[in-house]
């Protein structure tokens, strides 16, 4: 346990102490999930990026471990999560859909081998393979969580990958120094950055390229002016390789690695440290607001019985206002089922609408040439925008939420700090599962067989009618003016079949584009559907727990201040006396809580 760690568990055991000396064992349970919260000091890694860019080498060389399947032929098809273990061990996590997830022992020599169509998958989903190693990085608290690839043909794995990122401290955005950014690469970093804050770029493979340093202040360029602010680290995981294996400090530095140390420490653990200390902060000066108002209550009355009449008064109608708070029809309850509403409507209406765009431009793509002969990089370009599509509407659900999580808290901001509920479900299964690809096409092209059938079953008819004409001057059937006839009507018939197969081929193909999305639109409806609902029982359980502990608050203090008006004189000096005492370690305790964090910063 690190000294920060030690210090807030500390302020968190005296905060549950005292709660537990005036019953309120409700309190008591809240600051124990807080503790929970600071002796767990895992940070969450993401790696992600296109496919074939490095990733699974990166978090090999990061480790100096084979953990993650590399090679030209080799893609991880499965998030992998890398965490630190006393023992190293792997499992394989399978849905059970109704039950906890399965999950099944792995060898480490099958580690590189693992696909979702793995034997020992028993023909269920695969949903990760956790993998547990000890590892002197990963022994600070760092969790990596290496990704499917994004983009590509066929691939269905970049709206997956963005529902693991909402829960992640730290974000590596993943591309080599071969090229500069792509469009759909910049789409996906600003999809990144709306859900998470922490993100580095890393332009790996330095070694490959000599050229990587130009494509390094291109890409800088590129994200100037796109207005993304964001660290940009060159690596080698070959350099590393190399530089651990031969422990040579300088091959170490020329590898980039130092440098996303630094990243990792000043912009990751350091960022979560004043959030931890912040979320300590609301959490104790909560609790200590809670009990100030019982025992406040109750020393004013001790101290002037002639006032306690006035303070019974308003304690009685600040617990009717919190009675009102409680109530199912209460003013919170009825903002955030109102909110769920709408925001469900205009989630499906912002994604329906960004499909529709999408599948027009595709048509219009069609109707402008043969979709037969470009087929494929139309199906490459179609996923590509409705990821995007789908991503992009992922961020601004998840956005909406939390606004409609901070307008609910509105509510509640007469009593006291009120922290806002933890809506980073990075733990939902099966989110944005991936959809059917792309039906085939022909690609329209004909033998010269079939070309030459097509002319004749034309040229027939321009032959017979042709020849039996000119039979009446004397000519045969078969004569330079038939034939001539037989060729133009030949050539003319097999126009009119090639467009009416390239027509017949746009309706299919913008058959299968309508499919396609109509697909994406039914099941990313579902899960947004779900989420939204998972979202919203977050919300009402966590402000429930809000006004019960208020109302409850205010219960005690007014029992406490009804109680004071009959004690006896010689107990209550007594009773003062050890108020006084509570009231002042409940002082000392929000002083202490304030102070973890800058007054700015301090929520109120």
């Amino acid at each position: 346990m690190d000294g920060q760690a030690k210090q807030l568990a500390d302020l968190l055991d005296r905060t549950a102490a005292v709660a537990q000396t005036v019953g309120r064992s409700d309190l008591v349970s809240r600051v124990e999930l807080a503790r929970d919260r600071v002796l767990d000091p895992r940070r969450r890694i993401v790696v992600v990026g296109p496919l074939k860019q490095g990733k699974s080498q990166f978090v090999n060389s990061l480790l100096n471990l084979n953990v993650c399947s590399v090679g030209d032929d080799e893609t991880t098809a499965i998030p992998t999560v890398v965490q630190n273990s006393e023992e190293s061990t792997a499992q394989l996590v399978l849905a059970d859909p109704g039950n906890d997830p399965v999950r099944v022992d792995v060898p480490l020599d099958e580690l590189q081998t693992i696909t979702p169509a793995s034997p020992r998958a028993q023909g269920r989903e695969v949903l990760r393979l956790e993998v547990n190693v000890p590892s002197p990085l990963l022994a600070d608290g760092l969790v990596l969580v290496d990704t499917p690839g994004v983009g590509g043909h066929g691939n269905p794995h970049a709206a997956a990958t963005l529902g693991l990122i909402p829960s992640a401290d730290a974000v590596l955005v993943v591309s080599d120094a071969s090229r500069e950014f792509t469009e759909p690469e910049i789409a996906f970093l600003r999809q990144v950055l709306g859900l998470c804050p922490s993100v580095a770029v890393l332009v790996t493979k330095t070694d490959l390229y000599p050229h990587w340093r130009q494509i390094v202040e291109a890409n800088r360029g590129h994200l100037q002016r796109e207005g993304l602010d964001v660290p940009m680290i060159a690596l080698s995981s070959l350099l590393r390789s190399h530089a651990l294996r031969l422990n040579d400090d300088e091959l170490n530095t020329e590898s980039g690695f130092p440098d996303l140390y630094a990243f990792l420490r000043d912009q990751v653990v350091s960022t979560a440290d004043a959030t931890t200390r912040a979320a300590v902060s609301l959490d104790i000066r909560s609790v200590t607001e809670h009990l100030t108002l019982a025992m406040g209550s109750e020393l004013a009355a001790l101290r002037d019985p002639e006032r306690a009449a006035a303070a019974v008064a308003g304690l009685q109608r600040a617990k009717s206002a919190a009675e009102e708070l409680h109530k199912k029809t209460s003013q919170w309850q009825q903002t955030l089922s109102d909110g769920i509403t709408d925001l469900a409507s205009d989630i499906d209406h912002d994604l329906r609408d960004r499909l529709r765009r999408v599948t027009r431009e595709a048509e219009e793509t069609v109707d402008e040439g043969d979709p037969g002969s470009d087929w494929l990089e139309l199906g490459e370009w179609l996923e590509e925008q409705i990821a995007a599509s789908v991503g992009d509407n992922f961020v601004w659900a998840h956005e909406r939420a939390l606004w409609l999580s901070e307008l609910v808290a509105e509510h509640f901001a007469a009593a006291g700090a009120v922290a806002l509920p933890d809506l980073d479900l990075g733990d939902l299964e099966n989110v944005l599962d991936p959809v059917a690809s792309l039906a085939d096409l022909e690609t329209g092209k004909t033998g010269i067989t079939q070309k030459v059938l097509v002319g004749m079953r034309g040229s027939y008819g321009g032959v017979l009618m042709f020849g039996l004409i000119t039979t009446f001057v004397g000519l045969s059937l078969l004569n330079p003016i038939s034939i001539g006839a037989g060729v133009l009507l030949g050539t003319k018939a097999y126009k009119e079949d090639k467009e009416n197969r390239v027509k017949s081929r746009r309706a299919e193909a913008k058959m299968a584009i309508r499919r396609f999305t109509d697909d994406v639109s039914f099941q990313v409806g579902k899960e947004s559907k779900d989420r939204l609902r998972l979202i919203q029982r977050v919300l009402r359980d966590h402000f429930t727990s809000i006004a019960e502990q208020t109302l409850r608050s205010l219960n005690d203090s007014l029992k406490a201040a009804q109680e004071a008006a009959n004690v006896e004189t010689t107990e209550r000096a007594s009773r003062i006396a050890h108020l006084d005492r509570e009231m002042k370690v409940v002082a000392e305790l929000n002083e202490r809580a304030s102070a973890l964090v800058p007054s700015d910063d301090s929520v109120q």
